[in-house]
C-alpha cells in the first residue's frame, strides 16, 4: 500500500517540484497538491491522507490555522510544515498548533522523503537549525529538593534514544520491545518530566543532564 500524501503550498514551482519528488519515490502517492488550505476540512474527508505537507504563508487560510483545523478533526494525522520561515515565532506557533515536524524549503529535496518516513514511525522530523531553536524555546526546568524524577533503567535508556533522534520504531528494535511498549514507557517519561512532547523531553534531558 502506498503512503497517501496531501500537499498545500501556494508556490506553483514548489508544488511541481514536490510532485515530481514524491511521485518518483516508491511507495508514495501524492493525492493532491493544493494552492491553499481553504478546503482543508473537506480535503481530509475526500483524500484521507496519511501525511500532510503544509506551507505556512498562504492566501486565505494560514498554514498554522490549517493545522489547528486538522487537529480538531484528527489528533494523530502527521502534519509536516514545509516553509521558508525559520524564525522563533512561526516555529513556536506551528508546534503549538500541533505540527508533527518542520522542514525548511531550501532543504526539502534532501529531507522531505526521509521526514515522511520518520514521522510515520513516530519521529518529529526537523531541519537541524530548527531543532536547535526548538530546544532553546523550552525553559530550563528548575529542580527542587523535593522533586524526584525516579526514572527506571528502561525509561532512562528510552530517553537516551529520544535524545539521539531515534523514532519509536528504532527504539523498539534497539530495546527489543513492541512499539506499544515504547509508547507506554514514553508516556511514563512525559509524566515524570512534566512535559508533553518528545521535543520537551529531549530538551529537559539535555539541560538537566538526565542521560
Amino acid at each position: 500500500m502506498s503512503i497517501k500524501i496531501l500537499l498545500y503550498d501556494d508556490n506553483e514551482a514548489l508544488r511541481n517540484s514536490m510532485t515530481l519528488l514524491i511521485e518518483e519515490e516508491p511507495g508514495f502517492e501524492l493525492m493532491a497538491a493544493m494552492p491553499n488550505a481553504d478546503t482543508v476540512e473537506a480535503d481530509l474527508a475526500t483524500f484521507r491522507p496519511e501525511v500532510v505537507l503544509m506551507d505556512i504563508d498562504m492566501p486565505g487560510v494560514h498554514g498554522v490555522e490549517a493545522v489547528k483545523r486538522i487537529r480538531l478533526r484528527n489528533g494523530s494525522l502527521p502534519v509536516i510544515m514545509l516553509t521558508v520561515f525559520d524564525d522563533n515565532e512561526n516555529i513556536f506557533n506551528a508546534i503549538c498548533a500541533g505540527a508533527s515536524g518542520y522542514i525548511l524549503k531550501r532543504y526539502a529535496a534532501q529531507e522531505v522523503v526521509s521526514a515522511i518516513r520518520d514521522v510515520l514511525s513516530g519521529g518529529a522530523p526537523m531541519t537541524g537549525s530548527v531543532a536547535r531553536k526548538v530546544l532553546g524555546m523550552v525553559p530550563v526546568a528548575k529542580s527542587t529538593g523535593q522533586e524526584k524524577l525516579d526514572l527506571s533503567v528502561k525509561e532512562t535508556a528510552i530517553l537516551q534514544h529520544l535524545v539521539n533522534g531515534y523514532s519509536y520504531k528504532m527504539i523498539a528494535t534497539q530495546e527489543k520491545i513492541s512499539i506499544d511498549t515504547v509508547r507506554f514507557h514514553i508516556k511514563k517519561i512525559y509524566d515524570k518530566l512534566h512535559v508533553h512532547s518528545a521535543t520537551e523531553a529531549v530538551s529537559r534531558a539535555i539541560r538537566d543532564r538526565l542521560v
